[in-house]
């Protein structure tokens, strides 16, 4: 089979499309002929700085997948030959990823595609909907009537978590760099669009409140903006990270307001092999394909790429221009 291949750290070259041997599924796992693969900003870390398992090298990266099930092994009970299905794992430096014709994925890890929508659509699901799921649900315990504040609301986890929280009943503040953004995440349901080039996001933030504060600050850019967020939270809020704080950190305005401050990494289970998060993971991807069948979630795809220009791929994602999410289709042209 054709695959993407991970020769060693480095720029987008680095990524070489070869001839690989096709995978076998094991007892409880699908074999899955893609139909498309996400691309997510852990892909081009990975891919700029080393796998998790620098010594299994070379590496197919690639998280997020969405196909056909082609094969089964001997212990799979909930799908058969010819589902189609859509799923986040591998892609890490160990177990192959999806940016290749074929993957394997345990069954309990894997979901029904959502039927409403193509499979490129639904590759470009997986790894945000966990995530914006598990920081607003899960860490930050959102409830309705909330105000919520998320940053880079036009991109792949913040567009998807604009509609988690409005799916929740929330009031929605979010930040957008241009009118085709904000357009966009109003579309989405967005109460409050801050262009925050032009001002200062944690004054809009309190004006928005009433000086009160958002209940809930998602950060999804880091740096700065973390440190920042803390001072647009209310005492007592919640603000939940999906990236490492850094070493200027203003932690001093975090304990002074009493936040509660949490971290949000979806690939923990998959890193530690905690097989009942997996599948819970893979329940909340069943969740929301009722949602997006129902018409109530939106994936959008920005931009999509045939497998062999993956480089060029990830060259797109670094612009930081990309609104929703960029796809890999396999068999395209």
């Amino acid at each position: 089979m054709k695959a993407v291949r991970m020769t060693a750290p480095g720029d987008p070259e680095v990524l070489q499309l070869a001839e690989v041997a096709k995978p076998e599924p094991s007892d409880r796992a699908l074999l899955v002929r893609l139909k498309a693969a996400g691309v997510n900003p852990i892909d081009t870390k990975l891919r700029q700085r080393g796998t998790f398992y620098p010594d299994q090298m070379p590496a197919i990266l690639g998280c997020d997948g969405a196909g056909i099930v082609e094969a089964v092994g001997p212990g799979v009970q909930r799908f058969r030959v010819g589902d189609a299905v859509y799923f986040c794992n591998g892609g890490l430096g160990g177990h192959p990823g999806t940016y290749a014709e074929y993957a394997t994925v345990d069954e309990r890890f894997a979901a029904h595609k959502p039927v409403s929508v193509d499979f490129v659509t639904a590759a470009a699901a997986p790894l945000v909907l966990i995530t914006a799921w598990e920081a607003l649900y899960d860490r930050a315990r959102l409830d309705g009537g909330q105000r919520v504040l998320v940053h880079a609301g036009a991109g792949g986890v913040g567009h998807v978590a604009i509609q988690l929280a409005k799916l929740r009943g929330a009031q929605v503040a979010t930040t957008v760099s241009s009118e085709e953004k904000a357009d966009f995440v109003r579309q989405l349901g967005a109460d409050h669009a801050i262009f925050y080039q032009k001002e200062d996001f944690v004054a809009s933030a309190l004006s928005w409140t009433g000086g009160e504060g958002v209940d809930i600050g998602f950060d999804t850019v880091g740096g700065a903006v973390l440190s920042q967020t803390f001072a647009a939270t209310r005492v007592y809020g919640d603000v939940v990270t999906i990236l490492a704080p850094d070493a200027q950190t203003d932690w001093k305005t975090a304990r002074d307001r009493n936040l509660r401050f949490s971290l949000e990494l979806m690939l923990t289970p998959m890193l530690q092999g905690l097989t009942e998060a997996q599948q819970q993971q893979a329940q909340i991807l069943e969740e929301c394909a009722r949602w997006i069948d129902g018409g109530q979630l939106r994936i959008h795809v920005g931009q999509t790429f045939p497998l062999a220009e993956a480089a060029a791929a990830h060259r797109q994602l670094a612009t930081g221009q990309t609104v929703g999410k960029i796809v890999l289709i396999p068999d395209a042209e």
